[in-house]
């Protein structure tokens, strides 16, 4: 039984479809990569603010913070993630009024 072959079109229409496949990979392992960026980037601001090293830079870091994230993060649910640092005097009250 003779082989049948696939027209140029065929072919041609094939590769278009594994390229978008294969974009779409990349555009997952770029956004795999970002997002292990930000994890560390962050960790690392965390692990400063500790203070273990150096305090006046865990005291410096720890300003700068206050002062940029209220305008970095945009949603309610962000700033609630990050309200102790952003108003620790507030959220000691509260937390004093919850006892």
């Amino acid at each position: 039984m003779p082989r049948k072959r696939k027209s140029l079109e065929e072919q041609l229409s094939q590769l278009e479809e594994k390229k978008k496949a294969l974009q779409a990979r990349l555009q997952k392992q770029e956004r795999a990569k970002d997002t292990r960026r930000k994890i560390l980037i962050g960790a690392l601001v965390l692990d400063r603010m500790a203070g273990d090293r150096d305090p006046e830079f865990a005291r410096r870091l720890s300003d700068w913070l206050r002062r940029e994230l209220p305008g970095f993060l945009t949603r309610q649910i962000d700033r609630e993630l990050f309200e102790e640092l952003i108003d620790p005097v507030n959220t000691q009250a509260k937390e004093t009024q919850n006892e």
